[in-house]
């Protein structure tokens, strides 16, 4: 079976002046479709700039990435903005949400740059996007008026409007206290069970714990790739 996603000696350097920064060297990592796997490492141990390549949204410097059957390192930068929109949905720490725009207008964004969407069918997914993360209230409220939590969990709408294979969270719960952090933990683990792959980047262990694999990163390379509790609890059922 062809793995969704599959790099094979993966690098990404940067010249900063004279000098030569190797961010990631030689990861070779295969991902299967509908996943939970936990990126996890240091402050620059790499862990969004892996994050960063595996969802189109930089380039390696060497290696290769097969991305749902495509060498992504053969397309040109619009090619890549197509199948980041056709595959991905983006979750990050900081939310991201356009500050004028309201709930409602942040998730049907998505759906007005990926076209092919009659503005009646994208009601009608906003809609149903604001019930599944239960904001049906505060459809028409701007990000200011949403508390952190709420914020996020209007992100992760946006990130699953426009039905995306695979969901990519940079840090989704750093900006949150601990209890608002279960929360969106347990909703990004209820997507990941209806088939959605699930690529998390943390520095919380236990955060990292309630994934089903944990990669774990140090100065640019994997050190470990394995299962956690929940993914060995996962297997045993």
């Amino acid at each position: 079976m062809t793995s969704l996603m599959a790099t094979s000696r993966l690098s990404r350097r940067y010249s900063i002046g004279d000098i030569d920064v190797g961010a990631l060297t030689d990861i070779s990592l295969c991902v299967e479709q509908g996943e939970a796997v936990a990126i996890m490492g240091s402050s620059g141990s790499g862990k969004s700039t892996l994050l960063n390549l595996l969802g189109c949204l930089d380039v390696p410097s060497s290696g290769s990435y097969m991305l749902d059957g495509t060498d992504v390192s053969s397309l040109s930068m619009s090619q890549m903005a197509a199948l980041r929109r056709q595959l991905f949905g983006f979750v990050f720490q900081n939310f991201n949400l356009l500050a004028r725009a309201t709930a409602f207008e942040n998730i049907e964004l998505p759906l007005i740059y990926a076209g092919g969407w009659s503005r009646s069918a994208r009601r009608e997914r906003v809609a149903q996007m604001l019930e599944l993360v239960r904001l049906d209230d505060r459809a028409h409220h701007l990000p200011s008026q949403l508390s952190g939590g709420q914020q996020q969990r209007v992100a992760i709408a946006r990130a699953l409007a426009n039905k995306p294979k695979i969901v990519m969270a940079d840090e989704p719960t750093g900006a949150l206290d601990t209890a608002v952090s279960q929360t969106i933990m347990t909703m990004l683990q209820e997507i990941n069970a209806s088939g959605v792959t699930l690529l998390l980047v943390t520095h919380d262990q236990e955060i990292a714990s309630s994934m089903r694999r944990i990669v774990t990163l140090k100065d640019g390379r994997v050190i470990s790739d394995a299962s956690s509790a929940a993914g060995q609890v996962g297997a045993a059922q």
